[in-house]
């Protein structure tokens, strides 16, 4: 069964909140991470949110109205913090070796090659 308007206003899409600053004066725009290019802005913050909740109800209609699939909200309920990873024995030895020169875990250095990436820009 498909899915309605109703049925996906109802489902919490995060945003992000930033300051918006443009050539005369300063606002706030709201972004929603599931919804590539459903913004809002406003002179404050509530404005903002006002504004891209209105975004993403014309935003979820046109995708309903072209009969594409609504992205649903990614949800982090599926991160447990665990993965498996495979990979080559070659970079397994050097990983492994690094490890050790740093007097830590595989593990433990694995997750600071990680979050020393976190902060950088992607181009997808």
């Amino acid at each position: 069964m498909r899915k309605t308007l109703e049925d996906y206003l109802k489902l919490e899409y995060p945003f992000s909140v930033r300051p918006l600053i443009e050539d005369e004066g300063c606002g706030w725009m709201v972004e929603f991470q599931d919804l590539k290019g459903c913004i809002g802005t406003g002179d404050s913050v509530n404005e903002a949110i006002q504004d891209a909740m209105e975004a993403k109800e014309a935003y979820i209609e046109d995708i309903l109205a072209e009969r594409e699939e609504v992205p649903e909200p990614y949800s982090t309920d599926q991160c447990n913090g665990r993965f498996s990873l495979r990979m080559p024995k070659s970079l397994h030895r050097w990983v492994d070796s690094s490890a050790k020169r740093e007097g830590i875990s595989t593990n433990q250095y694995i997750n600071h090659i990680l979050s020393m990436t976190k902060g950088k820009k992607s181009s997808t």
